[in-house]
């Protein structure tokens, strides 16, 4: 039986993967910090057939901790509060304040990690900001469930286990803001919610990095954007967000949307059009004229695949407009609100947009 095992030194044991998926049992068990902040997985239902109906945001971290024993198996846990909030009432100040906290906490010596609990409605705009801005290599999970705590089968309690899991293992090191969910490791940059009421809500285009299987983890590719300690922006230096509007495309639209939100205060419009990023005739003229008076504008698409070619649809060079490239409207937004702490070049801008 062992002639058919792969011998020491031999080409085939020296390709097998030397990960935390592989590591000793007497290996040193990480420190994970996991920061709560609300949503589903802190939510409840008044009872066990309520997965859609409940209320978010009401599970402190110290429950949602000692609800899952397997935890301290996997790495020393401990929980802060940060909100308790639903997500889609997270503000810009919040996304800085837990940024800060994300970054002071893994410049650390004693934490190996940290995972975000958090609702589904923002997430991915959280995971993104945090893959922009944290200055470090050290794995950021963010993780929420589609169903609460209350629920016949709620997913909360093993999404959380796959976070630490993830959090703890050193193969995760250097690979960006990840996402723990239905079993997947995702990128924070890609991830995108597709679904609002099953547990495979959570998915990319690109598909996912990796798998977490019964606290193990598995990889199959990484993210080759910027981010993390490769990124230009630092969230150490940043304390205040410009506002960015989305203005959705459609048949019929009322161009007036779009100097709404710039009389509204927006400093960048991030155009969700049709196909590929599409502007009706009859609006063109209203965002070359926002233009033209200092407001950026960028061409994304509401479409949920795929990516908006420059100069395919507009001339974009002509009326200095920017395009989202594969992110979608609110992934955009928050991408223009980093990049105009830095800059409102809009050369500039598109080359971050390339390259994030």
């Amino acid at each position: 039986m062992l002639a058919g095992l792969p011998l020491a030194g031999s080409a085939l044991a020296r390709e097998m993967p030397t990960t935390a998926t592989t590591a000793p049992a007497s290996a040193r068990k990480s420190n994970v910090v996991i920061l709560a902040t609300g949503g589903t997985i802190a939510g409840a239902g008044a009872d066990a057939s309520n997965s859609a109906t409940y209320q978010a945001a009401k599970v402190p971290v110290d429950k949602l901790i000692a609800a899952v024993p397997s935890l301290g198996d996997l790495a020393n846990v401990r929980g802060e509060q940060v909100f308790q909030i639903a997500s889609e009432s997270f503000t810009n100040a919040q996304l800085v304040q837990l940024a800060k906290r994300v970054s002071a906490l893994l410049k650390q010596d004693d934490v190996d990690g940290v995972v975000i609990t958090h609702g589904t409605d923002t997430l991915e705009e959280t995971a993104l900001f945090l893959d922009l801005v944290v200055k470090s290599d050290k794995p950021i999970v963010v993780v929420g469930s589609m169903r609460p705590s209350t629920a016949i089968s709620a997913d909360g309690a093993l999404n959380l286990a796959d976070a630490v899991a993830t959090a703890a293992s050193p193969a995760s090191k250097g690979k960006g803001v990840l996402v723990t969910m239905n079993d997947e490791i995702q990128a924070g940059r890609d991830v995108t919610k597709r679904v609002n009421i099953k547990p495979s809500a959570f998915t990319s285009q690109w598909g996912p990095l990796g798998m977490v299987v019964e606290g193990k983890t598995y990889w199959f590719r990484a993210p080759v954007k910027r981010h993390g300690t490769t990124s230009e922006f630092d969230i150490d230096t940043i304390d205040t967000l410009p506002e960015v509007a989305i203005v959705y495309g459609s048949g019929n639209m009322n161009p007036a949307a779009y100097t709404a939100a710039v009389q509204g205060g927006a400093k960048a419009i991030v155009h969700a059009g049709t196909g590929n990023g599409s502007v009706a005739g009859y609006a063109v003229d209203t965002l070359k004229d926002l233009r033209a008076k200092g407001t950026v504008v960028i061409r994304s698409s509401r479409v949920g695949d795929g990516f908006v070619l420059r100069n395919a649809e507009q001339p974009d060079d002509q009326y200095d407009w920017v395009v989202a490239h594969d992110l979608n409207p609110q992934k955009a937004k928050i991408l223009a609100a980093v990049a105009l702490t830095k800059t409102n070049d809009t050369k500039e801008l598109q080359r971050i947009f390339w390259e994030y």
